[in-house]
């Protein structure tokens, strides 16, 4: 799978995901541009990317609107185009029960998720639109198919991510722009040790041991997301569109032309009660 002369704009791509997506992206061929808050961890990060192909660091947030205006003007500046978007920034917190948690932090973490996806989205579909081509990829996580409990912004926002990947899936498909959402698995990230940091009260004793286990034996490595992200943004996944693909337990590697058709005459892959 190549990325040659594509370009791709990569959020949260300081850390995590997010910077090994942008490593596999470089090394198949693509330009690539991270962006994050941070402006250490962009520094950092676009360091060691550097050496895997042409990459650029911006700091943005992208739950503000002018951060992402300029963060995409001045990628169309560098690269001329934005052919990818990997919506991956997010954040996790507040943890505890819905009705003890801040409501201003519960509010921010959809703000960031599901409006920070959706802002950077409608700033590179003129692109695309004009174009009739490109590839959106939108990161899904814990609590987007089943109920997490003590953590009910982060899975609110991410089950709305993907209904919102599989309807402007549906809005976009005469242009030729195929949006997708990943589920990455159990990744040990930044998120993780949030978890451990938080305690079995305010997570629940479940989600707590799970963390702890998860720590000590190491989770899903993040080069299966990456990977299923380079197949997402090449070529080879044409036509698939408005699903949310498993990076773990997925079948993606054996996605062929034949059997991309099979799954879009269906409701394979998406939020549906019943088959």
């Amino acid at each position: 799978m190549e990325l040659k002369s594509k370009s791709a704009i990569i959020t949260g791509g300081g850390r995590g995901i997010g910077k090994a997506i942008a490593r596999a992206f470089l090394e198949a061929g693509a330009s690539v541009a991270i962006a994050s808050r941070n402006r250490d961890e962009l520094e950092k990060a676009g360091e060691e990317l550097s050496k895997f192909g042409p990459v650029r660091s911006f700091r943005a947030d992208i739950s503000q609107e002018e951060d992402v205006r300029q963060l995409v003007s001045e990628v169309l500046r560098t690269f001329g185009s934005v052919d990818v978007l990997v919506n991956n920034a997010g954040v996790q917190g507040p943890i505890g029960r819905f009705w003890e948690v801040d409501f201003e932090d519960w509010i921010e973490n959809v703000r960031v998720n599901l409006i920070g996806t959706a802002r950077c989205t409608r700033q590179v579909l003129p692109v695309m639109i004009s174009k009739k081509a490109g590839k959106i990829i939108n990161l899904s996580g814990g609590g987007a198919t089943s109920p997490r409990p003590w953590f009910s912004a982060y899975g609110t926002g991410k089950a709305a991510v993907v209904r919102f990947t599989e309807t402007l899936a549906e809005e976009v498909k005469e242009y030729h722009i195929d949006v997708n959402a990943i589920a990455p698995g159990a990744v040990n990230t930044r998120m993780l040790e949030e978890v451990l940091e938080a305690g079995g009260e305010k997570t629940g004793e479940k989600e707590f041991h799970e963390a702890r286990d998860r720590n000590e034996k190491g989770g899903t490595t993040p080069d299966l997301a990456a990977a299923l992200a380079v197949f997402l943004a090449s070529p080879e996944s044409d036509g698939l569109t408005g699903r949310l693909i498993s990076a773990v337990w997925d079948d993606w590697r054996q996605f062929s032309p034949d059997r991309i058709k099979e799954i879009m005459s269906g409701n394979l892959y998406t939020l549906r009660r019943v088959s």
